[in-house]
């Protein structure tokens, strides 16, 4: 390596991932280093490494109309106000509109600033709340919605399941287990433990959960309306901010 490394944040951003996914991190970090026509690896081989193995190569080649990129650009910037306006959420630390090889036309990276084991319920739905905040920025700003939030949805919907089967976090079903994992070694697949009429309320409760966290997100983008106009423009002119960048703004 080359100067200093603060393996923190990256230990932190790749929290979760496989030892493979960290061998491919390291590895793609020296092969970035060689393609600078350096010897050693630094701090940034490390960082962009991540982003790489976790999002995909930046695909610059990618050709949006200008209205997708503005739709873009509300999008991510959705998901960062609403994450820095609770109290819950783990810090902004990049915003990008540059599309990546895994499809992603953007995304919003934040890093928990110390190691996490729990999660209260706060936390959790404050988790859906920003999940469904670039939704929330599209129907504000274009009055429609994109496929744009498909991932977002898929999450959310992952997370309030949990809450209300898994972790008693719901505040009609109480601390009764409705779900098992049949297998943890193999995928972590999931099985209902309960009757078909249950689960079908189980769908009623896990759909109320999201929607109020999506009710949540709207009133934060209305109350920042002015900061999403500026915030997007920004990153529309700049494809990529950082998080200290974001917060100067929105703070400003």
């Amino acid at each position: 390596t080359e100067g200093p490394i603060d393996f923190a944040p990256i230990a932190r951003a790749t929290a979760g991932a496989s030892g493979a996914d960290l061998a491919n991190i390291i590895n793609e970090a020296a092969l970035r280093a060689v393609r600078q026509g350096r010897s050693a690896v630094q701090q940034n081989d490390l960082e962009e490494s991540v982003e790489v193995v976790l999002a995909g190569y930046e695909r610059k080649n990618t050709t949006l109309s200008p209205k997708e990129r503005q739709m873009v650009a509300y999008h991510e910037i959705g998901h960062a106000i609403v994450a820095a306006r609770q109290g819950d959420q783990a810090p902004v630390h990049k915003i990008t509109i540059v599309p990546r090889t895994s499809g992603a036309l953007g995304y919003t990276m934040q890093i928990d600033e110390s190691d996490r084991y729990l999660v209260t319920k706060e936390e959790a739905f404050a988790r859906l709340a920003t999940l469904t905040g670039g939704r929330a920025a599209e129907e504000l700003v274009f009055n429609t919605v994109t496929t744009g939030a498909a991932n977002d949805i898929e999450q959310a919907t992952k997370i309030a399941r949990a809450m209300v089967t898994r972790f008693g976090m719901s505040d009609r079903f109480g601390m009764i287990a409705l779900e098992s994992e049949t297998n943890p070694y193999l995928g972590g697949n999931t099985a209902l433990t309960c009757s078909s009429e249950t689960a079908a309320q189980v769908d009623q409760e896990v759909m109320n959960i999201i929607s109020k966290a999506h009710e949540r997100a709207i009133a934060i983008l209305k109350d920042n309306v002015d900061k999403l106009h500026e915030l997007a423009r920004h990153l529309l002119d700049q494809e990529t901010i950082s998080g200290d960048e974001f917060l100067r703004i929105l703070n400003g």
